[in-house]
C-alpha cells in the first residue's frame, strides 16, 4: 500500500509540475501576445496622429492655392478687360497723344517744358536744408 501511496503522489507530483510548466507557458503566451498588442496600438495611434497632421496641412496648402488661384483668376479677368480697352483704335490714339506726344495730321502739338521750374524749386530746397543744418 505504501507503494501505492508513493505512485500516486509521484503521480500528483508530475501532474502539479506538468500543470505549472503549462500554466508558466500560456503565461508567458499571453504576456507575449499583449506586448504584441500593444506594439500594434502604439503602431495604429502613431499612424492616426500622422495622417491627422497631413491632412490639416494638405487642407492649409489647399486653402492658399485656392486663394491665389482665384487672385490669378481676377488679375486674368482684369488683363483681359485691358486688352480689349487697348486694342480699340481710340484708346491706342490717347495713348499715343498723352504718352508719346504726338498728334494728328491737322494737329498741332505746343509742348512746354517744367524741368528749369522743378529744377530751381530742387536747389532752392537743398540749399534751405543746409543752412538749416548749419545753424
Amino acid at each position: 500500500m505504501a507503494d501505492n501511496q508513493d505512485q500516486t503522489n509521484t503521480g500528483e507530483d508530475i501532474n502539479k509540475q506538468a500543470s505549472r510548466k503549462s500554466k508558466a507557458k500560456t503565461g508567458f503566451y499571453y504576456s507575449f501576445l499583449t506586448l504584441v498588442l500593444l506594439f500594434c496600438l502604439i503602431q495604429i495611434g502613431f499612424g492616426a496622429i500622422l495622417n491627422i497632421s497631413k491632412t490639416i496641412s494638405y487642407r492649409a496648402k489647399i486653402s492658399t492655392l485656392t486663394k491665389i488661384r482665384d487672385n490669378a483668376e481676377t488679375q486674368n479677368q482684369e488683363l483681359k478687360e485691358d486688352i480689349k480697352l487697348f486694342s480699340s483704335t481710340s484708346s491706342l490714339e490717347g495713348i499715343a497723344r498723352n504718352n508719346l506726344k504726338m498728334a494728328g495730321e491737322d494737329e498741332v502739338l505746343i509742348l512746354i517744358n517744367n524741368t528749369q521750374n522743378q529744377n530751381t524749386n530742387g536747389k532752392k530746397k537743398k540749399n534751405k536744408n543746409k543752412r538749416d543744418k548749419k545753424i
